[in-house]
């Protein structure tokens, strides 16, 4: 069985997060999807609870699954209560799922710290990582640095969830950026405002 990890803050989780998780699942031919809300250490600072994330990222679980894909959410990092590693949830899922592959899913922008992440090495050695990078930007040293150990993906989305926050605070509309039952649950508990 073949198992992707897709770890974030997701503050919130939009459209692109929805697109690279129904693009991974179509390349890499996934049994299984475990989205994992994190608390990231380069990213301290969050714009909403952890309650609000985990709501959210469960209706994102839910778009997905429409489209036929065994997902499962993850609150093991959260349920920590301190600042979560990938490494650390990846040797977790280890024990959860000892016969499955494991694969890392993983955006360029975040990839681009993995020099810094914990145990980088030990990281690559636990599972395949898959960085999905933006078409439009050149290969950089960082990618260079762990080929052959990393699949590329080339994925295009100028969707982020600083721009999705940046826009419902001031005022404009968000609706083209995140999936509807996630635009909802902006609305109807006032964040970001």
């Amino acid at each position: 069985m073949h198992l992707a990890v897709f770890g974030g803050t997701f503050d919130p989780p939009h459209n692109g997060h929805l697109a690279l998780s129904l693009f991974a699942r179509e390349l890499l031919a996934l049994d299984h999807l475990l989205i994992s809300v994190s608390n990231n250490p380069f990213k301290q600072q969050k714009a909403v609870s952890d309650d609000h994330r985990l709501a959210m990222v469960e209706l994102l679980a839910t778009e997905i699954t429409r489209t036929g894909c065994c997902v499962e959410v993850s609150c093991w990092e959260l349920e920590k209560q301190q600042l979560s590693y990938t490494v650390d949830l990846i040797r977790h899922l280890h024990k959860v799922y000892p016969h499955h592959t494991l694969s890392l899913l993983v955006g360029e922008d975040s990839f681009a710290d993995f020099p810094s992440w914990k145990e980088p090495e030990n990281l690559m050695a636990l599972c395949n990582v898959v960085v999905f990078r933006r078409i439009t930007v050149p290969h950089d040293h960082h990618h260079q640095r762990w080929q052959p150990a990393i699949t590329t993906i080339d994925f295009s989305c100028g969707i982020s969830s600083t721009e999705v926050r940046a826009r419902v605070f001031s005022g404009q509309s968000i609706t083209h950026l995140v999936p509807p039952s996630i635009h909802r649950y902006i609305v109807e508990n006032s964040l970001y405002c």
